[in-house]
């Protein structure tokens, strides 16, 4: 296996372009972390106080500051055994300390929770894009959105379950470009054999795990021969190791009108950075809008978690009409890639019971504004909003699905020491409150 590693990594310079067998990197060379997590690859930090995990948290712009309270008021409701530690990127900022000891941060945490950082066109072009540093710098080389219709969401069509797995570090996300002349531009797209091939052997044996069928690689290569031809070349190589999962290609502007159309005969798609933006956009329109659907970037080292469309939303933050679902998602998948499935498990049935059966959604798919409170007995509302102050609607009918697990604080257990013993020992969290 060490071989193996040597062979497929970053740092091999003699790597001929014989894709021979695709196996798993396992390791990373780092002794303190274990094996585990989303195809094998990605490395899981270790809780290190006490059975507790810290997490980096970036607020971002827009609405991901109160998106994130929201995901850190739930977990704290659930007793999830993670501790946040903020770090504040301001995108206004020339200087690129701010992001930098970001990416210090989830260096030493292993995994981070982030909002989107906006890049605003009127920077200069020197001015590099925060949340793009941030992945490159961090090689967080695979974006995975699983886009798939949810219970109690009405859309057009039905019973949609894609995987989208992007190229996450190049492209024409790049970011080289230039003024040759005065009024001409070029920029530059990279697509390089060892990310490419890369990705693919991620995307495959990712598919093999969640027992996909098939791979559908998404391209421009009719134009763009040589460097969308040689991902296509990628792709196929990887696919004659995975003679379990049917393989094919789909030029992207097809792509896109074969979604709109009949979006149940992808499976999981793979596709280099800049179609993965715009085809993950067009599937979380898909699905009910940007406000669903989680995302994750992984790398062998690190891995961090956000919404998959990656907006800011400044138009309507500070409203309380911005949806939490995607990002208390994002918060889930963060949960199992620490191994916390109990917790992860509690709270998205929490959310897509909330979103089915007791119908309490937010403005974006359909409902009213998110200030209003369910119908529930008054002594259940008044619980919650004890433990949620200024909590939406929908947050409130969250909690209070798990209320069956974890009950209420009550109000003496902040100065009163025996109420608080007396509230733990009825706790059936999966960890109690410490």
């Amino acid at each position: 296996m060490a071989a193996v590693r040597k062979a497929l990594s970053l740092s091999n310079k003699i790597w001929n372009g014989r894709f021979l067998h695709p196996a798993k990197p396992l390791g990373t060379g780092l002794s303190h972390r274990e094996k585990g997590s989303y195809t094998g690859q990605i490395i899981p930090p270790p809780a290190k106080y006490g059975g507790r995990h810290t997490v980096t948290l970036i607020p971002g712009d827009g609405i991901g500051p109160e998106l994130l309270n929201h995901v850190r008021e739930l977990f704290r409701f659930s007793c999830v055994p993670v501790d946040f530690e903020v770090v504040n990127v301001n995108s206004g900022l020339d200087s690129e300390d701010d992001i930098n000891n970001a990416i210090t941060a989830i260096r030493r945490n292993g995994v981070a929770l982030k909002g989107n950082i906006e890049t605003k066109h009127s920077m200069p072009p020197s001015h590099k894009s925060r949340n793009n540093l941030l992945r490159t710098s961090l090689d967080l080389y695979a974006n995975v959105m699983h886009c798939r219709s949810l219970p109690g969401v009405q859309t057009r069509h039905k019973n949609i379950d894609i995987i989208i797995i992007r190229e996450n570090t190049e492209g024409e996300y790049s970011s080289l470009e230039h003024e040759s002349v005065s009024g001409v531009v070029e920029s530059l797209k990279i697509i390089t054999r060892l990310n490419s091939l890369r990705i693919a052997d991620y995307a495959f044996q990712l598919a093999r795990e969640k027992g996909r069928k098939r791979v559908t690689a998404v391209h421009k290569a009719n134009i763009m021969k040589l460097g969308d031809g040689l991902f296509l070349q990628c792709c196929k190589e990887v696919a004659s190791g995975y003679p379990d999962i049917t393989y094919d290609s789909m030029i992207v502007d097809n792509t896109t009108m074969q979604l709109v159309s009949k979006p149940q005969q992808f499976d999981v798609m793979l596709m280099p950075n800049l179609y993965g933006n715009v085809v993950s956009n067009v599937c979380a329109g898909l699905v009910g809008g940007p406000g669903l659907v989680p995302g994750a970037n992984y790398g062998h080292n690190y891995a961090v978690f956000e919404t998959a469309t990656r907006n800011t939303g400044k138009s309507i933050a500070d409203r309380n009409i911005a949806n939490p679902t995607a990002m208390i998602l994002a918060g889930c998948l963060m949960l199992d890639h620490l191994k916390l499935h109990e917790y992860a498990d509690m709270i998205r049935s929490a959310v897509l019971t909330t979103m089915n059966e007791t119908r309490m959604q937010t403005i974006d798919i359909g409902a009213l504004n998110t200030e209003q409170k369910p119908d529930c007995p008054v002594e259940d509302l008044s619980n919650v909003e004890f433990a949620l102050l200024h909590a939406h609607a929908y947050l409130h009918s969250v909690q209070l699905l798990l209320h069956v697990v974890c009950p209420p604080i009550p109000e003496t257990a902040g100065v009163n020491t025996s109420a608080r013993v007396s509230w733990l020992s009825v706790c059936r969290c999966p960890v109690s409150h410490t």
